[in-house]
């Protein structure tokens, strides 16, 4: 079996010598992994950094083997990401959110063209941390645990939603939600406004909330299993306590 196509590279790791095994993420063919000659070499190096885009060429016997992976790099990770660490911390987290989320082989499309878009909004000036958030919320909606935030799950003003059940993922209104806040997970604006500005607080809270139903559907049918480093350390920076979210 072969393909080629377009891929973001969402990790690599050392494989005997030289090698390298990369997985990379594409539009038609999923999230594969493979392995890559030479990859530790410096040449090869930077086409297997995380959220660089390639022209993968993908060849193996049989679809479910390891199979063999040559990159050519069409669009390396912008100088702007590389040089600010919080852009790069979002880079890596939502790489290895990709990684451990989506089922190995089944194509995403969509959010295929939604984590093109993040790599474009992280090596810009543009506002990166609310496409960020919005980012993991379409990566819920993707395997199949979306929320739904367009109107009050207690039959409250739909117009002021200020709180998320974390039961079943349904918005609830401030004033139903506010005898029971302590039990909600607070929704910050910005999520369900596209206008609304996002400070820091509510990056922490969205971090918080979309966390919170990432870590419950991780482990799909086995249980919750603990987000990856990448994303636990990228919350970090804007929680010193709980990330935003409830356990």
């Amino acid at each position: 079996m072969e393909w080629t196509d377009e891929a973001i590279i969402l990790g690599a790791s050392a494989f005997g010598e030289g090698a390298a095994v990369a997985e990379a993420m594409t539009a038609a063919y999923g999230r594969r992994r493979g392995l890559v000659h030479g990859g530790r070499s410096a040449r090869r190096r930077a086409a297997l950094e995380p959220g660089t885009v390639v022209r993968a060429t993908w060849r193996s016997r049989l679809s479910e083997q390891l199979g063999s992976l040559r990159c050519e790099v069409m669009t390396t990770v912008a100088a702007a990401t590389l040089a600010d660490a919080g852009r790069l911390a979002a880079l890596r987290s939502a790489c290895s959110l990709a990684s451990m989320m989506l089922p190995p082989h089944d194509p995403h499309p969509n959010c295929y063209a939604a984590l093109r878009l993040l790599l474009d909004a992280l090596g810009s000036r543009t506002d990166w941390l609310p496409a960020y958030a919005r980012w993991e919320m379409g990566l819920l909606a993707e395997i199949g645990f979306g929320l739904d935030l367009t109107r009050c799950a207690a039959g409250g003003d739909d117009r002021d939603l200020a709180f998320v059940s974390p039961r079943s993922g349904r918005a609830v209104s401030r004033a139903a939600g506010q005898p029971y806040r302590d039990r909600l997970l607070p929704l910050p604006a910005f999520l369900i406004d596209t206008a609304a500005a996002a400070t820091a607080d509510d990056v922490r809270q969205a971090l918080g909330l979309t966390g919170f139903f990432l870590e419950r559907h991780a482990g799909g049918d086995d249980g919750r299993q603990p987000l990856p480093l990448a994303r636990r350390a990228f919350a970090q920076r804007f929680s010193a306590v709980d990330g935003g979210g409830r356990r």
